[in-house]
């Protein structure tokens, strides 16, 4: 049996064997680094947590492990553990503030390809039980167009787009959604949040948006939801060298309230199109991409 049967066979048995789990994945992502994507992830997390739902994050930037910094905290195992070691997918996660959990990935998603069967059959199911085990799963993936960043963003139902008023961050935001659309598949149904971070108010965010958007509709057929903006705030930076979250360490800031401010139109929006399959099918997503290329 060559390899994209034994793939295909993989993702058809988890497809029977497991219930449609409820778990809402949202994969955030931007065009370039130093926008503030991590700390977006975490920050909206900390806002999730206080509205009572369970939230884990998954660290998809491979190699640089940006989430475990903002908090401060090493993780002792990653995925690729739960994989080789026959570890349980509690046994992989990280206790963060406020009931949060994380996982690392580890190496490169690339590697998935040449895991044998047991290993992936193992590796969905225990993403199933972490379906099971979170209301909101949010994937932190790795800044640019890499081959990796975009098996999550074009596997994903759900996409927060992180950009800043920069020039440079907008293009690339926008090569972002270019590629995607270059590579194919079904984007009608996906849902994708554009978020401007360090504007200097709702009227620039407001503005990036509606540019945004204009060349997004007519060049690529994909409209934007505008799910609003985050102020440049200096105490950000003060966390970000405490190895403190911002919503922790200074709830009552500017962008600590802006953060809850997006935890609630999130929270808000209607997420039908997203229909919640959870981690575990966002993986069999990547899985049969990869067995089409």
């Amino acid at each position: 049996m060559d390899q994209a049967s034994k793939l295909r066979n993989i993702i058809k048995s988890n497809q029977v064997n497991y219930r449609k789990n409820d778990a809402r994945v949202i994969t955030v992502t931007s065009g370039k680094g130093g926008v503030g994507k991590s700390n977006v992830s975490v920050n909206l997390a900390i806002n999730f947590r206080r509205q009572g739902k369970r939230v884990v994050i998954f660290d998809a930037d491979f190699g640089l492990a940006n989430i475990e910094i903002i908090f401060g905290i090493s993780p002792k195992y990653t995925m690729f553990d739960m994989i080789y070691n026959n570890m349980s997918i509690t046994d992989i996660l990280t206790s963060a503030p406020f009931g949060i959990e994380f996982i690392s990935g580890g190496n490169g998603i690339q590697e998935l390809i040449s895991l044998s069967k047991s290993q992936l059959d193992f590796m969905i199911s225990r993403l199933y039980d972490l379906d099971c085990l979170a209301d909101i799963i949010i994937i932190d993936t790795g800044a640019g167009i890499s081959d990796t960043v975009l098996d999550f963003v074009a596997a994903s139902d759900e996409v927060l787009l992180v950009t800043t008023p920069e020039p440079t961050a907008i293009t690339d935001a926008y090569s972002t959604l270019k590629t995607l659309k270059n590579r194919g598949g079904d984007n009608k149904n996906k849902q994708i949040h554009l978020l401007v971070n360090k504007a200097s108010g709702e009227a620039e965010g407001n503005e990036i948006y509606k540019k945004l958007n204009k060349v997004t509709e007519r060049f690529l057929g994909i409209q934007l939801n505008n799910i609003g903006y985050l102020p440049y705030d200096k105490t950000l930076e003060k966390a970000v060298i405490e190895q403190k979250p911002v919503s922790m360490l200074y709830p009552r800031s500017n962008i600590s309230k802006a953060f809850e401010s997006l935890a609630d139109n999130m929270l808000g929006k209607d997420t039908e199109k997203g229909k919640n399959l959870g981690l575990s099918n966002l993986f069999s997503n990547i899985l049969k991409m990869k067995i089409v290329k």
